[in-house]
């Protein structure tokens, strides 16, 4: 086992599955599979979930609606994703802890660094809702706080795609993917890997990334067995 602690990023969109909206089950019971496996390795999994399956701020303020009041919006909607997983892994006997950085004292404990430890160091998935509380952060940069605090090994950024290619591989067939790549060379090149608030969080404090398929089952076991899986992005 090459990680023993890690912070799992997932994308609300992905929760979608082949849906317009909301959650797909199927998807959720996918990734719960998953991180229960991870569990069952001796792995300590902290998870942050978006919202865009629910509700983007940023698609609001376009809209003509207040960003502050539109990122809250999203915040919320993440934390609706965060209590989807922990009860679809609480389904599988998986213990979890929802922590969230809004106080919602009747569904989530609100998120304190020591606590969050504690219950990593007892086995349980601790997953991280509502951001980073804050308005003009993304859940990205609420990733990339939040496993820091933890000091997790690796962030694994699951999406749709296999890792880090040098243009959108769903619209130039030509781009070639990278096995590993730098901070720096990720600046140089423009790409984009998360936004840059929590891209700098990761480089400045020397927190590897890896961008991987998190729909391709079994993918997340290969990782923390140590497997060539994705790109990883590291000093």
């Amino acid at each position: 086992m090459k990680y023993k602690r890690i912070l799992l990023k997932l994308s609300g969109e992905a929760l979608m599955g082949d849906k317009q909206f909301g959650i797909d089950n199927d998807r959720l019971t996918q990734y719960a599979t998953e991180i229960k496996q991870a569990v069952e390795k001796g792995v300590e999994v902290g998870v942050v979930i978006g919202g865009g399956n629910i509700f983007r701020g940023m698609q609001a303020e376009e809209g003509g609606m207040d960003r502050v009041q539109g990122d809250y919006m999203g915040m919320l909607a993440t934390v609706i994703n965060s209590m989807a997983l922990q009860s679809a892994l609480e389904k599988m006997e998986v213990n979890t802890r929802l922590l969230s950085a809004i106080k919602m004292e009747q569904i989530c404990e609100p998120f304190i660094r020591r606590r969050a430890v504690r219950h990593l160091e007892k086995g349980r998935v601790v997953i991280f809702g509502a951001g980073t509380g804050n308005p003009y952060f993304t859940t990205d940069t609420a990733a990339s706080l939040r496993a820091i605090e933890i000091e997790a090994d690796v962030i694994l950024k699951g999406t749709r795609v296999d890792g880090i290619y040098t243009a959108d591989p769903e619209k130039d067939p030509t781009a070639t993917k990278y096995e590993t790549i730098t901070f720096n060379e990720v600046y140089e090149k423009g790409l984009n890997v998360m936004d840059m608030t929590a891209f700098t969080l990761c480089k400045e404090n020397n927190l590897p990334i890896i961008v991987f398929d998190m729909n391709k089952e079994g993918n997340l076991q290969h990782l923390v067995d140590g497997d060539k899986i994705g790109t990883l992005v590291e000093l």
